[in-house]
């Protein structure tokens, strides 16, 4: 991705923070941002929303988890970068679909990869790195 437009941050300490923390982040962002459609927006939201609620829910330790959120906005593409110190996530991206429709959970990243052009996770030494990449429209 090329130099972005406008980057904004979020760091999180999860508690006493959480996902209504990303919410109002957003729409700060989005303030700052009036050149994102609001297709963009409630795509974006959606899947950094989603996804922030995952890392809190599942990748907590005994004492919480920190995350720190890096929302670059470009003239073509969005990248949102979310980095944890929680625990390793047993995930493939890709391999992310939708349950039937009685489950109770299991959606989180289906849901995400239906919003974005590209969802990726890696482990590097002790903390998790989410990467969510999506084209203006």
């Amino acid at each position: 991705m090329t130099a972005p437009v406008a980057e904004h941050m979020l760091a999180l300490a999860c508690p006493p923070d959480d996902v209504s923390a990303v919410h109002e982040f957003l729409a700060g962002v989005w303030r700052d941002e009036p050149t994102v459609s609001a297709e963009d927006r409630m795509a974006l939201e959606l899947a950094i929303v989603e996804l922030t609620s995952n890392v809190i829910e599942h990748g907590a330790r005994r004492d919480g988890v920190s995350c720190e959120l890096r929302l670059e906005i470009g003239r073509d593409r969005f990248q949102a970068l979310l980095s944890d110190d929680g625990v390793a996530a047993a995930v493939d991206t890709d391999a992310a679909e939708l349950p039937d429709d009685l489950a109770e959970s299991g959606r989180g990243l289906a849901l995400v990869r239906m919003v974005v052009d590209d969802l990726r996770y890696e482990r590097v030494a002790d903390r998790n790195r989410w990467t969510v990449l999506r084209d203006r429209h």
